[in-house]
């Protein structure tokens, strides 16, 4: 990896992992907001946007949350973004599927939460992603170029993006593993690039097929692998208790992702 761009980023990273989530928010100086994206039958999409400081216009980015919905972790991700010159949009995939027709804060537990994120229709988040991805495009602040992040659960879906949406500018998935089938993976446009831990065999085991997959079909599709880092290093790699692993795996990834997305 390019060391010297690393050690640019540490000193943000050192508040970034100094601060909880919601503190992060709290002081950030860029704008945010929740925004409500209709999508029919009284239902609407709840996501939350995070825009840079920037004179001219950005370009976009879909954030797509892990298993556990749209949590404060996740909006500090957005916000990260935003940092790095890009509109972050964070769907909550949850809205309308909580308690009383709420979103992720309406479940009970995260554990609650997950369950509820796996009982969801897969066309309809297939179809609220492009419909967030729209939205983002739609902005006046927006140069028209689009990519997409996941997470875990949002990592597979960030995979599954790039497989039926054209136009996107990259794919960047976080502990994810890919469509099965090569006719999913042909339509494929955009680069791929992956961030896993070494320590994740469930989702390692799908990774030699993938690639050879993806090379087959002359498709961009670049994996990293983190020494000794486990499943959800990025969220983990934070924690007081962080293994050096963990903590040194999320500084390489966010260094790799910030330099991807400035390319």
């Amino acid at each position: 990896m390019d060391h010297s761009r690393a050690l640019a980023v540490l000193p943000w990273l050192a508040i970034f992992t100094a601060q909880g989530p919601l503190e992060r928010l709290g002081e950030s100086p860029r704008h945010h907001e929740w925004v409500e994206i209709e999508r029919g039958g009284g239902r609407s999409l709840h996501a939350f946007v995070a825009y840079p400081e920037a004179k001219a216009k950005a370009g976009a980015v879909l954030v797509i949350h892990e298993n556990k919905g749209l949590t404060d972790w996740v909006r500090a991700v957005a916000d990260r973004l935003a940092e790095a010159g890009l509109i972050a949009i964070a769907p909550d995939l949850l809205s309308g599927a909580g308690p009383d027709g709420g979103r992720t804060d309406s479940f009970a537990s995260s554990d609650a939460a997950t369950k509820g994120l796996y009982a969801l229709d897969a066309g309809q988040v297939s179809a609220d992603l492009d419909a967030a991805a729209e939205w983002a495009l739609g902005l006046p602040a927006c140069d028209g170029k689009l990519s997409v992040v996941g997470f875990c659960w949002g990592g597979s879906r960030a995979f599954e993006l790039a497989t039926n949406r054209r136009g996107l500018k990259a794919a960047f998935v976080f502990y994810g593993s890919a469509p099965t089938g090569e006719a999913a993976l042909a339509r494929i446009e955009c680069p791929v690039y992956g961030f896993y831990g070494e320590s994740d065999a469930r989702i390692n085991a799908t990774l030699p097929a993938t690639l050879e997959a993806m090379g087959k079909l002359g498709k961009t599709f670049e994996p990293r692998t983190y020494p000794g880092a486990g499943h959800g290093f990025l969220r983990a790699g934070e924690s007081a208790g962080a293994s050096e692993a963990n903590k040194q795996a999320m500084q390489d990834a966010w260094a790799r992702l910030r330099k991807l997305l400035e390319s």
